[in-house]
C-alpha cells in the first residue's frame, strides 16, 4: 500500500516534494528540544491549499496517519511522528505567501507556513504592528502558532493567538476545506469554529491560511528593569504599574535571582544592571503609538513612587535602544543558560495572577521538603499569569537520579496548580509531553467533549494521533 500511496502523493505535490530518505527526513523527525524522535513513511511538502486537501484525502482513504508540521519549533512533541515508520509528516513550509495587508481594516492575510518574523516585517513595512513575539520567531510558522495558541511576551497587552486571529482556512481530515478567511470583528452567526481549531494542535484539521489582526506601530517605548524583594512585591508593583500605565503596559517579565545568576554565568555579553543581585527582578516595557508620549518620564515617576513605598529596591531605565536590548538579553538568555548548565525539569503553567505569590511560596516549601537541594529557576510572563517553573538538579545528584524525579515533581507541581485552578500548559501546548497527565487535571466532562469533537472532525483518527488526547 505504501508504494502506491507514495506514487499518488508524488502525483499531487511532485516527486521532489515527497522525501523518503533518512537523511532528507532528519530535520523533520526530531523535535526542536531533541526530546522526541520518530520515523516517517515520508515527508510530504504541498505547495498550496488544494494540494493539502488532496494529500489528506489520499491518506484518509488509505488509513495513514498524518502529522502536520510547521517550523518544528514546539516544546511538547506535538509535531513529531511515532517510531512506527508508518506515519506521514505534512510539512507546510511551502505555503508561505503573504496575500494581503489591509491598513484600513488593520489585517494581514497569510499562508500557514509563513515565518512569524516575516509577518512582523511585512506589517512593519506597511506601518503596522503584529505583536506576537517569541524566541523562535525566526523559524516558527504562523500555522504552528495558531495550532498551539501561542503566547509570548506581549500577551498582557495584545492577547495570545486566539485574540490575534480573525479568520482561518482549514482542511479537514477527509480533504474538505472550510473557508473561514473572514476579516470580521463581529460575526454572531453560530458556533465559533475558528476557536475550535486554534489550540487543537492539528488534531481536528490542518490550518492552511489565516486573517490576523494588526495594530498601530508603537513609536514610543520605555524599558526598565526593577529589583524587588520577592514575588509578592512583584505583584504589588504590577498592580501599581497597571493602574498608572493602563494599556501602555506591554510586557511584565518576572525572574528570580537564580535565573539571572545562570545567565551571567553562561551567556556572554550580559551584565547585571544593579550593584547587588536582588531576590527577584522584573523587566517591563511600556509602548504607545504616539511618538510624543513621554513614557520614560511616566515610568520614572512610577518607579520613584514604588521605591519610596518600599515595593522596589532599585531600578534602571534604558536610555537607548541598545540598553533596552541588553536588558532584554538578560531575560531572553534564561533558556540558553539552562541548556548550557544542564538539563532541567520544566513546567509551563498558568495561574490566577493574584494567587501567583501564594503558589510560589507553597510549591517551593513542598519541593524543599520532598526533594531537598534542587535549584529553582522560576521566570515567566507574570502579567498574564504564565510561569516557567523549572528545576535544576542538586550539585550532589547525578543526571539519572535527577531525571528519575520527573514524574514525582510533575505530580507535585501540577497537583498544586490544580488546587489553585490553574493550567498545566500555558503556552507550549499538550502534545506528547502532557498528554497522559491531562485527564488528571481536566474535568471528565471536558475530556469527553474533546474526544467527541475529535471523533466528529476526524472519525478515522488520522490527524496527529497520540498528541493532546490519549487514544
Amino acid at each position: 500500500m505504501s508504494d502506491g500511496l507514495l506514487r499518488d502523493l508524488a502525483g499531487i505535490v511532485g516527486a521532489g516534494y515527497v522525501i523518503t530518505d533518512a537523511a532528507g527526513q532528519e530535520a523533520y523527525v526530531v523535535d526542536w528540544i531533541k526530546k522526541y524522535r520518530g520515523r516517517a513513511m515520508a515527508v510530504v511538502r504541498p505547495g498550496n491549499r488544494d494540494e493539502v486537501a488532496a494529500v489528506l484525502r489520499c491518506c484518509n482513504d488509505a488509513g495513514v496517519s498524518v502529522i502536520p508540521q510547521g517550523g518544528n519549533t514546539g516544546m511538547a512533541g506535538g509535531a513529531t511522528p511515532d517510531d512506527s515508520g508508518r506515519q506521514m509528516i505534512l510539512s507546510l513550509g511551502r505555503l508561505n505567501r503573504i496575500h494581503e495587508i489591509d491598513p484600513v481594516g488593520n489585517t494581514i492575510t497569510v499562508d500557514a507556513g509563513c515565518i512569524l518574523a516575516n509577518i512582523q516585517t511585512a506589517a512593519r513595512e506597511a506601518g503596522r504592528f503584529f505583536p506576537l513575539s517569541l524566541g523562535a520567531e525566526g523559524s516558527c510558522t504562523i500555522g504552528g502558532n495558531l495550532a498551539t495558541n501561542a503566547g509570548g511576551i506581549a500577551v498582557l497587552r495584545y492577547g495570545n493567538m486566539r485574540e490575534l486571529a480573525l479568520g482561518l482556512e482549514v482542511v479537514l481530515a477527509d480533504g474538505r476545506i472550510w473557508d473561514g478567511l473572514q476579516a470580521l470583528r463581529k460575526d454572531n452567526t453560530g458556533y465559533d469554529l475558528r476557536d475550535l481549531f486554534i489550540g487543537s494542535e492539528g488534531t481536528l484539521g490542518v490550518i492552511t491560511a489565516a486573517v490576523l489582526k494588526l495594530h498601530p506601530a508603537p513609536t514610543a517605548r520605555a524599558t526598565a528593569m526593577i529589583a524587588l524583594s520577592g514575588e509578592q512585591a512583584a505583584l504589588e508593583f504590577l498592580v501599581r504599574l497597571g493602574s498608572r500605565a493602563g494599556d501602555r503596559l506591554t510586557a511584565f517579565e518576572f525572574m528570580t535571582r537564580n535565573c539571572l545568576d545562570l545567565v551571567l554565568q553562561h551567556v556572554a555579553g550580559t551584565a547585571l544592571p544593579f550593584k547587588t543581585m536582588p531576590p527577584a527582578i522584573v523587566l517591563t516595557e511600556l509602548s504607545d503609538a504616539d511618538a510624543e508620549a513621554d513614557l520614560s518620564a511616566l515610568l520614572e515617576g512610577i518607579l520613584s513612587e514604588a521605591i519610596a513605598a518600599g515595593i522596589a529596591t532599585d531600578a534602571v531605565i534604558a536610555q537607548s535602544g541598545e540598553q533596552a536590548k541588553a536588558l532584554w538579553r538578560l531575560r531572553e538568555g534564561i533558556s540558553e543558560a539552562q541548556v548550557r548548565a544542564g538539563k532541567t525539569i520544566k513546567h509551563d503553567i498558568a495561574l490566577p495572577i493574584g494567587r501567583l505569590g501564594a503558589f510560589m511560596r507553597e510549591t517551593e516549601a513542598a519541593i524543599e521538603a520532598a526533594f531537598p537541594g534542587l535549584r529553582f529557576l522560576v521566570f515567566g510572563h507574570l502579567g498574564d499569569g504564565n510561569l516557567h517553573y523549572n528545576l535544576q538538579r542538586a550539585p550532589q545528584m547525578n543526571d539519572d537520579d535527577f531525571y528519575a524525579l520527573t514524574g514525582p515533581l510533575n505530580r507535585l507541581v501540577h497537583d498544586i496548580v490544580g488546587r489553585y485552578r490553574g493550567s498545566i500548559s500555558a503556552e507550549h501546548g499538550v502534545g506528547q509531553l502532557r498528554r497522559d497527565e491531562l485527564p488528571r487535571y481536566k474535568p471528565p466532562v471536558a475530556m469527553q467533549l474533546m474526544h467527541d469533537l475529535k471523533t466528529l472532525f476526524d472519525p478515522h483518527s488520522i490527524l496527529n494521533p497520540g498528541k493532546l488526547l490519549q487514544s
